[in-house]
């Protein structure tokens, strides 16, 4: 099939290359122009530079709603158009201008979390799998009929950036394996339940400052979740920016106030950590790996070098 791909990052990067390696011809691809937005500059792996190394033609655009890009989309005469991570509305005359419509990468297990950052969020929401989908585009965003879906499951300690990597290669089976069944004409595709869709936002600065009424389980997700290259989760320690690296749950049960630096255990320190804290039922945060405000990296044992006062959401 001629296909023209939308697509922007590392997943639209191996997007694009999937599509070269396959049987189908990339006729054009659009893509985002650089950004200097924190998550934008992780995975920037150039959709552009992959295209123009093989010779196809590119367009840049922050969003794909001129008349001009639409008349070159009829002229490349696609017969589907193939998205992953396009980070603008798509409009109708666009995605339904192919006689197949526009197949969607996302990655996610549709119908929950569509929208933005989903591994992220599915980390810290403690889901045992997570994984891509191809999906037909309709108006609702991320919403359309399920072509192909592939999962891999999420490891006790798996970090944002394993399951980056575990997901990424999904991208290539997903999306050539979603193209093959259009292209035999098969048309049995899974409608989305909706009633278990749930919708994201973009993660920023104020979704990974630590609050420590959160369960120690919760927040240990968070800092897997915001592993490098990601920006790290942070709390303040003596009204200065403390960024937590690693840590685990406690083994001991810890009460009292919530963010109280309390204890050593093992390699770690452990902050009191839950909302019903003061019960002392609750497992403790044990952190083991910091990084100051001026970028030094400790051991959270090094940088504690005693117990008491407390971790703050605020200076």
């Amino acid at each position: 099939m001629r296909v023209v791909m939308f697509g922007y990052q590392t997943w639209g990067h191996r997007t694009l290359k999937a599509l070269l390696d396959s049987e189908h011809d990339v006729v054009m691809v659009v893509t985002h122009p650089k950004s200097e937005h924190a998550y934008e500059k992780i995975w920037s792996d150039s959709v552009a530079e992959l295209a123009e190394e093989h010779g196809v033609p590119v367009v840049i655009r922050n969003r794909p709603d001129d008349d001009e890009l639409f008349q070159l989309l009829k002229e490349a005469d696609p017969d589907i158009i193939v998205a992953n991570n396009w980070r603008t509305w798509i409009p109708p005359r666009v995605y339904t201008l192919p006689p197949h419509g526009t197949l969607n990468v996302h990655d996610s297990l549709l119908p929950k979390y569509a929208g933005f950052s989903p591994l992220i969020w599915a980390l810290i929401n403690g889901e045992s799998e997570v994984g891509v989908t191809g999906h037909l585009m309709d108006e609702v965003l991320d919403a359309g009929d399920i072509v192909l879906q592939k999962a891999v499951a999420v490891g006790p300690t798996d970090t944002a950036t394993d399951l980056f990597h575990k997901t990424v290669d999904l991208i290539a089976p997903v999306t050539i394996g979603a193209l093959d069944r259009i292209a035999a004409g098969e048309s049995d595709f899974t409608k989305q339940d909706r009633s278990q869709a749930t919708f994201f936002h973009k993660r920023a600065e104020e979704d990974i400052r630590i609050n420590w009424d959160w369960p120690a389980e919760d927040l240990e997700r968070l800092v897997r979740a915001q592993s490098a290259p990601y920006p790290a989760a942070f709390t303040f320690h003596r009204g200065k920016r403390l960024e937590v690296l690693s840590a685990v749950v406690s083994e001991g049960l810890y009460g009292g106030t919530p963010g109280r630096v309390f204890y050593r255990e093992g390699d770690g320190v452990v902050i009191v950590a839950g909302a019903d804290a003061r019960t002392g039922r609750n497992h403790g945060l044990a952190i083991t790996g910091v990084r100051t405000e001026d970028g030094r990296e400790l051991p959270a044992a090094e940088y504690f070098t005693s117990m008491g006062g407390y971790l703050t959401s605020r200076p």
